[in-house]
């Protein structure tokens, strides 16, 4: 089993942490200003989303942290880490293959300013070098265009479609397979790193 620090993790502009009890109001207020898109694609996004609904996912947060199941990570601000922007997690698909899956998501009121791409980036670095993947792969639903440009900015390949793989609000969706391999992530270095900007080591904790 791979044990992964808890120790917070810097980007740029950005902190990724694991969640803590008293994320949940915070977590409530991002996703409340964010549900009419998040309620489209995702099931748990219900438009009566409350706190005990972000207890609950922090409670499972640390407990699957802990049995190393998946790796959720808090999107915060450097200058402003009070404040909830967002949830980027890590997990393993398939530990015999080292296949990993990245999923993310960024409140409204922050969409459109590189967030998404910055911090997934970060969780690359996060999957290759500390979980030693092999293979990453985002599952992004059809139609949902502003994540399938997250993915074609970090060089994912578009593999292929799974049909009706979710359903939500009663409809089955489709969702792209996008997938990228170490080398690949290995061969662009620089650029992942030129989107995160800096590097654990570089910042003071």
């Amino acid at each position: 089993m791979d044990d992964l620090s808890t120790d917070p993790r810097f980007s740029r502009r950005f902190v990724l942490r694991p969640f803590r009890r008293r994320d949940a109001d915070e977590m409530v207020a991002a996703v409340q200003v964010s549900q009419m898109e998040l309620n489209k694609w995702l099931p748990w996004a219900h438009l009566g989303y409350s706190k005990g609904d972000a207890v609950n996912y922090i409670r499972d947060s640390v407990r699957s942290w802990r049995e190393e199941r998946a790796y959720d990570l808090a999107i915060r601000k450097l200058d402003e880490p009070d404040r909830h922007i967002g949830n980027i997690s890590v997990w393993f698909v398939s530990r015999s293959f080292k296949t990993g899956e990245i999923g993310y998501w960024v409140r409204t009121d922050e969409t459109a300013n590189g967030i998404a791409t910055e911090v997934a980036a970060r969780a690359l670095q996060i999957a290759f070098e500390e979980l030693k993947m092999h293979r990453v792969i985002l599952r992004i639903a059809v139609g949902n265009r502003a994540s399938e440009r997250v993915a074609e900015k970090l060089g994912f390949f578009r593999e292929g479609i799974l049909r009706e793989e979710i359903k939500v609000r009663g409809e089955w969706l489709d969702h792209s397979v996008w997938g990228l391999l170490e080398h690949e992530y290995r061969k662009n270095i620089g650029f992942y790193q030129g989107l995160i900007g800096v590097t654990d080591e570089a910042v003071e904790t």
